[in-house]
């Protein structure tokens, strides 16, 4: 199977540590947030993968290069201005040819991605958008399901929230049929919580949530970078550790 990285952001509520170096080359514990993504790929059997970069590009072609080494082929598509999310999967339609996944470059994640593409078929969904539930919903996009699983309604980073009340939020983890690629404006920049799921939604096509357990971080500040390399270290995700790092955890 395929996927596509998202790996072109900017990363500046990262900074200082973004300044010379792409967000997700930083590294969690002994290897940058990217390397955890691809071992998470193609534990999955997902090996044909397909890097959108735009931002310090070289720093991650350089490190990983074809994929060999890491068990994968990897191929690159370097963006000169950003085209936004849904933007740069429409640059590589090429590419996408048959059921794929997309995702950004820059979460930690141990989600059954095996079990989503199960039920993403089984649907016969055009699209499947993975979910986990969030107390506090600002900084995601916000998904509101009907009772067959089907998203009624997307709210791209809501400014208010009822406290105790649970969110299901969306992780920018997405299945595709490459029919999807035919939705996608050729305008750039293009998103896909802010331009294609509403558009999907608008003309009735069927999109589909699929409540994922297991761990999920979005490392897109300081607060959750370090909160995310605890969270390892305490064994909340299921994820290989160097034999020093398992000695000092398990100490």
């Amino acid at each position: 199977m395929k996927a596509v990285i998202m790996a072109g952001g900017f990363g500046t509520r990262l900074q200082p540590l973004t300044r010379n170096m792409p967000k997700p080359m930083l590294p969690l514990l002994d290897r940058p947030t990217l390397a955890y993504i691809v071992d998470w790929l193609v534990s999955h059997q997902i090996e044909d993968l397909m890097v959108t970069t735009c931002y310090l590009s070289d720093v991650i072609q350089g490190y990983f290069q074809d994929g060999a080494k890491f068990g994968a082929r990897m191929r690159y598509s370097y963006e000169s201005i950003p085209l936004g999310t849904a933007g740069g999967i429409k640059a590589v339609h090429g590419f996408l040819d048959e059921t794929f996944v997309v995702m950004s470059g820059d979460g930690m994640t141990d989600f059954n991605l095996t079990e989503a593409l199960e039920y993403h078929r089984a649907t016969g969904a055009l699209a499947t958008v993975l979910l986990v539930e969030r107390m506090c919903p600002l900084g995601y996009g916000v998904v509101k399901l009907n009772a067959k699983g089907h998203i009624e309604r997307f709210i791209e980073k809501p400014q208010t929230w009822e406290q105790g009340q649970q969110y299901l939020v969306n992780t920018g983890i997405y299945i595709f049929e490459p029919k999807v690629l035919e939705f996608i404006s050729n305008s750039f920049p293009c998103d896909f919580g802010r331009d294609l799921f509403p558009e999907l939604i608008m003309q009735g096509i069927l999109l589909h949530g699929y409540e994922a357990e297991g761990y999920w971080s979005d490392i897109g500040t300081l607060h959750q970078y370090y909160q995310t390399q605890l969270d390892m270290l305490d064994g909340r995700v299921q994820v290989k550790l160097p034999i020093e790092v398992k000695v000092l955890a398990m100490s």
